[in-house]
C-alpha cells in the first residue's frame, strides 16, 4: 500500500507541475476543488426526491477519483517528501465509520473541508467504503485519469485546442473502456494507458 501512495503521490506531483512548475507557491484553493466534486458527486448519485433517480457507479467512482487527485494536492502542498506522506496516509487509512448514508457522507466531508481547507482521509475512505470502492480499483482508476490528465495537457487542454469529444464518445469514455481491458498490474500501466488514448484520438 505505502509504495502505491508513494506512486500516487508522485504522479499527482508531476501532473501538477505539468499546469505550473512552481506549483505549491501558487497557493491554489485545492479545498474548493473538492467540495464542488462533492457537489457533483451527489448529483451522480441522485437526491432530488421529486423524480426518478439512479445512482450512476462509473460516474460516482470518477469523481471520488477527482477528489482524491485533489486530496493529494493539499497534502504535498504542505512540503513533505512523499515517502513521509505516504506513511501518514498508511496509518490514517480507515472510515470515519459516521453514518452509513452515502449523502450525508458526501456532505460530511465537504463541510469538513469547507471549514478546516484541508483533506480529511477517513471521511475520504467513508466515501469509498459506502461506494463499495476498493483501494486497488482506487489505484488502477486514478492511475489512469492521471494520465489521461497528462495526455489532455500534452494536447492542448490548457490553450483550448483539445478535443474532448472523439467519435462520438467524452475521453473519460474512451480512458473506461481501455481500463477495462487492463488488470492493472502492468509496470507500465501508464505507458499503455498514454498509447491507447493517442491511438483512439484524432489528429
Amino acid at each position: 500500500m505505502k509504495q502505491a501512495f508513494i506512486s500516487m503521490l508522485d504522479l499527482q506531483d508531476k501532473m501538477n507541475s505539468k499546469v505550473h512548475p512552481e506549483w505549491q507557491k501558487q497557493g491554489y484553493e485545492w479545498y474548493r476543488a473538492i467540495w464542488t466534486e462533492c457537489a457533483e458527486l451527489m448529483d451522480h448519485h441522485g437526491w432530488k426526491w421529486w423524480k426518478k433517480q439512479t445512482p450512476d457507479t462509473h460516474q460516482i467512482k470518477l469523481e471520488i477519483v477527482d477528489i482524491w487527485h485533489f486530496g493529494l494536492s493539499i497534502l504535498l502542498a504542505s512540503g513533505k517528501p512523499s515517502d513521509q506522506l505516504a506513511d501518514e496516509l498508511e496509518s490514517k487509512w480507515q472510515s470515519a465509520g459516521t453514518t452509513d448514508n452515502f449523502l450525508e457522507a458526501v456532505e460530511a466531508l465537504a463541510q469538513d473541508t469547507l471549514a478546516s481547507k484541508d483533506f480529511s482521509v477517513s471521511l475520504f475512505c467513508q466515501l469509498m467504503e459506502l461506494s463499495n470502492f476498493p483501494f486497488v480499483e482506487l489505484y488502477h482508476q486514478y492511475v489512469g485519469k492521471n494520465v489521461l490528465n497528462f495526455f489532455r495537457q500534452d494536447n492542448g487542454y490548457k490553450e483550448g485546442t483539445y478535443h474532448k469529444v472523439w467519435h462520438g464518445k467524452e475521453d473519460n469514455e474512451h480512458l473506461a473502456e481501455i481500463l477495462a481491458s487492463l488488470d492493472g498490474t502492468q509496470d507500465d500501466l501508464q505507458d499503455i494507458v498514454y498509447q491507447s488514448l493517442q491511438s483512439r484520438y484524432p489528429l
